[in-house]
């Protein structure tokens, strides 16, 4: 739809929220392709067929326009938008990213969209998020967009086992290793707690954006400080009630369907095949506190505008378009990515969602909940750094190793990775303006 020129930049957004190309990236490594010739959205997220199908359909829906989604590996999205912006020759109107992804771009190759989180502030954004679209800065440079996290699952026969007074929905990590150790009694010995430590699961995300932040505060700067060393000693302790067979686990949700686990932690979207058959048998949990607060980790997604970028108009109402409560809804639908924005969760999605989505805003919400984030600048090299957390798990958990010095040698691979990528720091840390690095 042709652009009205007759309207002003708030009209259109406005109008946006009330009504409900391929060939320009080619030679882009690692980009796939749509194909149509309207407005460019390049994006991280929904890279599988049928998830990018699916979105694809959404915007359809959502968008009285054409517009073209390109989906991206991480490492080639930022590069290409940074060349793009360099070279003034910028293709896509509209980014989209986990906010790793948009954060090291802030601000000199995005368009400043305060405008936007000013007019709809009524939508209700988190101020934690709107504070991470900032970049460090006094302006928005992106505008969040879709939030995904992990959180406990437990099967109700497990509750039983809780410690006496103990609030499922607000657990200490001491309240989580009670449990797991009269669990254990209880069934002959055998543990029902599991985590994802096998090659493929999510393990590291627990202690980059849960254990560590609630026991310390932070995550690579509180690295190797006495409290982390509490962590870890704490760690060794609950692995001991945890099915053996966590080392294997890929994601909790097949071992809790075959009832080898009744308590597990996991990714949302690696949990939600679990409460399936029987959903009325199932809680969904926010993770424990510690004596910090409670730490866990939003996997945040945003929307941009490239500076330069064509079809600014356009752009800004596609970015309406996508924040409206029900298109946010319909993403959750889709692809199974929460709002942002303030809305209820309709009764009639899927059990297992309606359960998730309960549990992630308890936890955001939470008293004390302390945000974390994956790591953020690191591109390519970000497994070099989850390497590092699971090399401490390997060494202090599984073969009993002495914490202290397990985390003074690693704190030494971490400084030099972050020296190397000279990335500053990223929540729970401070971000600060020089590079990040353990104390």
């Amino acid at each position: 739809m042709a652009d009205r020129g007759t309207l002003s930049r708030r009209g259109l957004l406005r109008g946006a929220l009330a009504t409900g190309a391929a060939s320009l990236l080619a030679g882009c490594t690692g980009f796939a392709t749509s194909g149509t010739s309207g407005l460019t959205f390049l994006s991280t997220q929904f890279t599988p067929l049928d998830e990018a199908e699916r979105f694809r359909a959404l915007l359809r829906k959502a968008f009285d326009g054409d517009v073209g989604y390109v989906t991206s590996d991480p490492g080639p999205f930022t590069t290409q938008v940074r060349s793009q912006v360099d070279a003034g020759a910028v293709r896509a109107s509209v980014i989209g990213g986990l906010h790793g992804d948009l954060a090291p771009l802030a601000p000199n190759h995005l368009e400043d969209l305060t405008d936007i989180v000013s007019d709809f502030s009524s939508l209700g954004w988190p101020p934690e998020y709107l504070e991470l679209a900032r970049a460090g800065t006094n302006r928005t440079w992106y505008v969040p967009w879709a939030q995904a996290s992990y959180v406990l699952a437990a099967h109700v026969d497990a509750l039983q086992h809780l410690p006496s007074g103990a609030n499922a929905d607000d657990l200490s990590y001491d309240q989580l290793l009670d449990w797991a150790i009269a669990a254990r009694r209880a069934n002959n010995n055998r543990p029902v707690l599991g985590l994802p430590g096998g090659p493929k699961g999510l393990l590291h995300r627990f202690f980059q954006g849960y254990l560590l932040p609630s026991f310390t505060g932070g995550q690579i700067t509180t690295f190797r400080s006495p409290e982390a060393v509490t962590a870890w000693e704490y760690m060794r302790e609950l692995w001991r009630n945890c099915v053996p067979a966590s080392t294997n686990y890929a994601q909790m949700q097949e071992p809790m369907e075959a009832g080898e686990v009744t308590v597990g932690w996991d990714h949302v979207s690696r949990l939600v095949n679990a409460p399936r058959r029987e959903p009325d048998k199932w809680r969904m949990m926010p993770a424990p506190r510690g004596p910090k607060g409670r730490g866990y980790m939003a996997v945040l997604t945003g929307l941009a505008i490239p500076k330069g970028a064509p079809d600014q108009d356009r752009a800004r109402r596609l970015i309406a378009a996508l924040s409206r409560a029900e298109t946010q809804v319909d993403l959750l639908r889709a692809n199974a990515f929460f709002p942002t924005v303030r809305t209820p969760i309709p009764d009639d999605l899927p059990p297992a969602i309606r359960l998730e989505a309960g549990a992630v805003a308890k936890q955001r919400e939470s008293k004390g909940a302390i945000l974390s984030l994956p790591p953020v600048g690191l591109g390519s090299r970000e497994g070099e750094l989850s390497k590092v957390f699971r090399d401490c798990f390997e060494t202090i958990v599984l073969k009993g190793g002495d914490a202290r010095s397990t985390v003074d040698a690693q704190a030494r691979v971490v400084n030099q990775l972050l020296a190397d990528a000279k990335v500053p720091c990223w929540a729970p840390d401070p971000r600060g303006t020089g590079i990040c690095e353990v104390r």
